[in-house]
C-alpha cells in the first residue's frame, strides 16, 4: 500500500473524450470532388484510425504470363474444315493454267484452217509470228542440245512457214492424194533424225522419209546432213472412199458420171496394192552437196519445240501423244 500511496502524489491531467451515441464530436471533412475514398487502413489484421479519416492504398499482384494468354482463344475446328479449305485453294491454283500453257493453246488454235500454213493469210501469220516470239521470250530450256532427252522421241508438224513444203502439201499436182502426216523422228543415243511424210490415197497409204545425221554445234544448233531416202511400201486401207469430185488446176471436177468406172478401176487397184504391199520399201542414197542443213531449237519443253531453219523459216512440232494434238 505504500508503494501506491506514493505514485498518487504525482500531479496528472485527465483527458476526456466526449463521444455522442451517433457521431464524433468533430466536423465532418470535406473532400474535393474526384478526390481518393479514405477509410480504415489495413496493417497486418488489424484496423487504426489516423485521425478522424485514412486513405486506402490500392494493393498489386504480379504473375508472369506467356504469349498465349495475351493472344485471343482460338477456337479449335474439330472437323478440320479450315484445312480442307485451304487445300482446296492450293489445287486450285495448281490446276489454273500457266502463262506459257495459255501461249501454247492460243498458238495452236491460231493453226486451225491454215493446213500447216499453207493456207494461212497475212493476219494469222503475223498473229502467229507473235505468238512464237512471245513463247520463244520464255523458254524453260535455254540449252536444248544439252537437254537431249526432251528431243527424243517423234514430233509432228503443226505449222511451218516453209515455202519448199507447200508444193507438197498442195493437191493440185495429186489430186486423190493427200498429205497425211509431216513428222520428224530424232534419236539422241545415236544422233539420228529420220523425216518422214505420209500420204493417204483412195486405196492405199505410203510414206517418203529421208535418214539423217545430226552433229551438235551449239547449244541451240544442229548440223544434219541427210545420207538416205526411203519410200515406204504402200499399205492397203481398210475402206475405199471416193470423192464426188476432185480439184485439179483450178477446176472442179465430177466423178458422179464415173462410177462404174471407177468401181471396176478399184478392184484392180486393190489386187495391184495387195501386190506391192508384200515388197519391201525402196532406199535410195543421197549424197548432193545441198544434202546439209541446220536447225536451230527455239523453244523445247515435254509436249512443244520450236525450231527456225535456213532462210528464217518457222518448224512448229506436236510431241505424239500430247493433248495438244486434240482438236
Amino acid at each position: 500500500m505504500a508503494s501506491i500511496s506514493h505514485l498518487n502524489q504525482f500531479p496528472c491531467k485527465t483527458l476526456t473524450v466526449i463521444q455522442s451515441k451517433t457521431q464524433l464530436t468533430s466536423k465532418p471533412a470535406t473532400f474535393a470532388p474526384n478526390s481518393v475514398k479514405v477509410g480504415p487502413k489495413r496493417i497486418g489484421k488489424s484496423w487504426i484510425r489516423s485521425g478522424e479519416f485514412v486513405r486506402e492504398r490500392p494493393s498489386f499482384r504480379v504473375r508472369a504470363v506467356n504469349d498465349d494468354e495475351l493472344s485471343p482463344e482460338k477456337e479449335e475446328d474439330p472437323s478440320g474444315a479450315s484445312v480442307a479449305v485451304a487445300e482446296a485453294e492450293e489445287e486450285a491454283k495448281l490446276a489454273e493454267p500457266s502463262e506459257i500453257d495459255k501461249l501454247k493453246k492460243a498458238l495452236v488454235d491460231s493453226f486451225y484452217g491454215t493446213d500447216r500454213g499453207l493456207r494461212a493469210t497475212s493476219e494469222t501469220r503475223a498473229e502467229i509470228v507473235e505468238l512464237i516470239t512471245q513463247l520463244e521470250a520464255k523458254n524453260p530450256t535455254p540449252a536444248p542440245t544439252e537437254a537431249l532427252a526432251l528431243l527424243n522421241g517423234k514430233w509432228i508438224l503443226a505449222y511451218t512457214s516453209f515455202a519448199g513444203l507447200f508444193p507438197l502439201l498442195s493437191r493440185g499436182t495429186l489430186p486423190l492424194v493427200k498429205v497425211e502426216e509431216i513428222s520428224q523422228t530424232i534419236d539422241s543415243e545415236n544422233f539420228t533424225v529420220q523425216n518422214s511424210v505420209q500420204f493417204a490415197g483412195p486405196l492405199a497409204t505410203t510414206s517418203i522419209s529421208t535418214n539423217a545425221k545430226f552433229e551438235v554445234r551449239s547449244p541451240k544448233r544442229v548440223q544434219i546432213k541427210f545420207d538416205e531416202g526411203i519410200i515406204g511400201t504402200p499399205q492397203l486401207t481398210d475402206s475405199i472412199v471416193i470423192p464426188e469430185n476432185v480439184e485439179f488446176l483450178g477446176q472442179k471436177i465430177d466423178l458422179t458420171p464415173f462410177k462404174g468406172l471407177i468401181t471396176s478401176v478399184q478392184e484392180t487397184a486393190s489386187s495391184v496394192a495387195k501386190t506391192i504391199s508384200s515388197q519391201p520399201p525402196v532406199k535410195f542414197s543421197i549424197s548432193n552437196r545441198n544434202a546439209e542443213s541446220w536447225l536451230l531449237t527455239t523453244y523445247l519443253d515435254e509436249e512443244l519445240r520450236i525450231s527456225r531453219g535456213d532462210a528464217g523459216s518457222v518448224f512448229v512440232l506436236i510431241k505424239e501423244g500430247s493433248s495438244l494434238l486434240t482438236p
